[in-house]
């Protein structure tokens, strides 16, 4: 993975370009198919590259040799105890993560967020439901924090948080109640109002673990 790394970095390759065959790091980092493959899924459970069929495989975000990476995993044994212990975490971090927004977001961040908000209210009015949408809101909010650990951070537990949300936690319904309180969050955003941005981001939260616990009854 370090050698993969230095490779990267050296050779210029950028976010969203392809990366060398199989084929050409063999011989390139002289080591057997197998030690390439290992690291190449490695680095897809790391969100640092994706493979696609029939394509190949491209980085995904910026990587080097001295990157340091905490996958994080999440035993399944007691799901809704996990679930509950990663909501913990998530709340100290994206509480945080609010507050820096609305002390450091830029005009051009404002205008991300506010669009993917727009996105998300459209298509909870039209379905009832937005999953997609409100994660990307949230991690419009993510870069507004100007500090890109969180969003690592916030990324790697989401997909595992998610990775379990199978019956019966796959309900439309999930978590509808904190639907507008995702607008107060803006709005507090907006008014550089770090104390009420936290406050909404715990209300957000409380409600999934309502739900969580709701629905693993």
């Amino acid at each position: 993975m370090r050698a993969i790394g230095h490779f990267i970095a050296t050779s210029g390759i950028k976010p969203g370009e392809r990366l060398p065959t199989e084929r050409q790091l063999m011989q390139t980092l002289a080591v057997g198919r197998s030690t390439v493959r290992e690291v190449i899924r490695k680095l897809q459970a790391l969100g640092v590259v994706e493979s696609r069929k029939g394509s190949g495989t491209y980085l995904k975000r910026a990587f080097s040799a001295d990157a340091i990476h905490m996958p994080l995993v999440i035993d399944a044994t007691l799901l809704r105890d996990r679930l509950l212990q990663t909501l913990e975490v998530r709340r100290g971090l994206e509480t945080e993560v609010s507050a820096l927004a609305a002390l450091r977001a830029t005009p051009e961040d404002l205008a991300v967020i506010e669009t993917k908000l727009d996105i998300m209210e459209g298509v909870h009015l039209e379905k009832g439901t937005s999953g997609p949408e409100d994660l990307a809101f949230h991690l419009a909010i993510y870069d507004a924090s100007h500090n890109p650990l969180f969003g690592q951070l916030l990324e790697r537990m989401r997909e595992a948080f998610e990775s379990f949300f199978d019956e019966p936690f796959d309900r439309p319904d999930f978590a509808r109640r904190s639907f507008r309180f995702h607008r107060e969050l803006f709005d507090a955003i907006v008014r550089r109002d770090p104390e009420t941005a936290r406050l909404k981001t715990l209300a957000i939260l409380e409600i999934v673990e309502e739900d969580i616990k709701d629905m693993s009854k």
